[in-house]
């Protein structure tokens, strides 16, 4: 992961202060690696989650196909069908905010598995179109409790070092998810047309039963703690997913600072946080602009349209039986999934920005081209080639950078008050923007072509390399509290506590 001993500075007074000795991680090799491979397996047990979108999203790019010719569904059917998950997820990223800040985060992540476990049972058995709706609405209620509160929380307990890799393990997992979901498209499909897709939407439930496993494993976000003034827990969390010579005590003081709590005693008081956000000081809306732009650039580019679509784009190239176009998507899901992997080692050594500059533009050339592709080579091999090349290289370029970016950004940049219901907001863009995205889709093509929607797409991907230059600041390496400086413009005081940190490291 790349971790690295760091050490976080806040001012408190030395009087408030208690004895470190019993509380600083032991300095040894073998702690080191306790406390790298704890925090790993909460990362990873928090965003199994994700797994359960990215499942969703890779299946029912080939599950539609033998669900249009079982049921007979219309075409417009079929824009609801695909689309309507992601509109109707910002009703549970809307309402993960508060739930996560009244029952804490953990049990959130809990409460998502088994939403979607229920949609997903609807659907596998579902009679008709009216009940497979029923069943993708529950399933998209449990996503958009998932997708808000996994990159938070994962957030909330990383050591600054290995937050933005940590962070982006919902990401890495959403791809699992596709890959998965392809693979399953492509097994299933010999089956008979009224069975397969039903096995294919089924198979969705395993990943959210090893939940119950990884419940009884992860602890709380210590900062909920905090807030909640459960601070002798919040302190034991912290104590073990920190590096050796992480002051503890001066991390609790920055946490009940930043939750505004003057000390042990007062208990964090929830505030009209709604107001702060409709109402926002120039600094929260700064974050605004930054968290809900990011998500919604994420997915107006159209990530989900080409992955839900990835049959219909190579149809058009020119690949007719249903093996072939599922086989082409494998590739897609594969792609994707092994890129996602690249960011993971650059986005704590490169940095938020650099990527997210490399990740865009390299997204615009490969929807550009994918667009001239489709006008002037399609049917034939070097077309269907090159559109290949073209998706491949689209969704490497998302995996590398905007994919997983966009996440830990949203989960980093907004102050403790407002983490959760922020955060949320950010969530509930992504899901708004990636269901109008899927729902017109087909519409939209039919009405300038597949090849004139990918470059509209190409032109949106475009203006996303300019707002990336002006609103998103770099992130890397500094705390969650010094980050909201950022977006004070207290540059200075980042300067000195950065220097603080450098001083005690080189004393060390």
């Amino acid at each position: 992961m790349g971790m690295v001993k760091f050490q976080e500075h806040g001012d408190s007074d030395k009087e408030e202060r208690v004895s470190l000795s019993h509380h600083r991680i032991p300095k040894t090799n073998n702690d080191f690696n306790e406390t790298r491979r704890y925090v790993l397996t909460c990362a990873i047990f928090a965003s199994l989650n994700s797994v359960l979108l990215g499942y969703d999203v890779g299946v029912m790019s080939g599950a539609i196909i033998f669900i249009q010719e079982d049921l007979k569904i219309t075409e417009v059917q079929e824009e609801v069908l695909v689309g309507i998950l992601s509109i109707i997820s910002l009703l549970g990223s809307l309402a993960g905010g508060k739930t996560s800040d009244a029952v804490g985060r953990k049990w959130t992540i809990a409460f998502a598995a088994i939403v979607f476990q229920a949609g997903a049972a609807i659907m596998a058995f579902a009679p008709s179109f009216g009940f497979l709706v029923v069943g993708r609405l529950l399933a998209g209620i449990g996503v958009g409790f998932g997708v808000m509160i996994a990159p938070v929380y994962i957030a909330e307990i990383s050591p600054t070092a290995a937050r933005g890799s940590l962070t982006s393990f919902p990401e890495i997992f959403i791809n699992f998810g596709i890959l998965l979901g392809y693979i399953s498209n492509y097994a299933f499909s010999g089956l008979p047309v009224h069975i397969s897709w039903r096995v294919m939407l089924g198979v969705g439930i395993i990943p959210s039963v090893l939940l119950g496993f990884a419940l009884s494993m992860i602890p709380e976000s210590p900062r909920w703690l905090v807030m909640q003034n459960r601070i002798d827990e919040a302190r034991i969390v912290l104590s073990k997913t920190n590096e050796p010579g992480v002051d503890i005590e001066e991390r609790l003081m920055d946490i009940k600072k930043a939750a505004g709590i003057a000390n042990n005693v007062n208990k964090y008081e929830s505030k009209a946080i709604w107001q702060d956000i409709v109402r926002p000081t120039p600094s929260v809306k700064r974050m605004l602009i930054a968290g809900c732009g990011i998500q919604c650039f994420q997915q107006i580019t159209g990530i989900d349209a080409t992955v839900y679509y990835s049959p219909t784009i190579f149809k058009e190239a020119g690949i007719e039986s249903n093996s072939r176009l599922l086989a082409a998507t494998v590739c897609v899901g594969f792609t994707k999934t092994l890129f996602i992997l690249v960011a993971i080692f650059l986005i704590d050594k490169v940095g938020r920005k650099p990527l997210l500059y490399f990740s865009t533009i390299g997204m615009t050339a490969c929807l550009f081209c994918l667009s001239i592709t489709l006008v002037f080579l399609a049917h034939g091999k070097l077309g269907i080639v090159l559109s290949i090349l073209a998706v491949c290289g689209n969704v490497a370029f998302f995996s590398v950078g905007i994919g997983p970016v966009c996440w830990v950004l949203s989960s980093e940049i907004f102050p403790l008050r407002l983490r959760a219901q922020a955060s949320a907001i950010g969530a509930v863009g992504s899901r708004v923007s990636s269901g109008l995205i899927t729902m017109s889709f087909l519409s939209v093509s039919h009405t300038i072509t597949v090849a004139g929607t990918f470059f509209l797409f190409s032109l949106i991907s475009m203006v996303s390399v300019v707002f990336i230059h002006k609103f998103v600041p770099e992130t890397k390496g500094k705390s969650l509290e010094q980050i909201e400086m950022v977006f004070q413009g207290d540059e200075q005081g980042i300067r000195i506590l950065e220097m603080s940190d450098t001083d005690r490291l080189v004393h060390k």
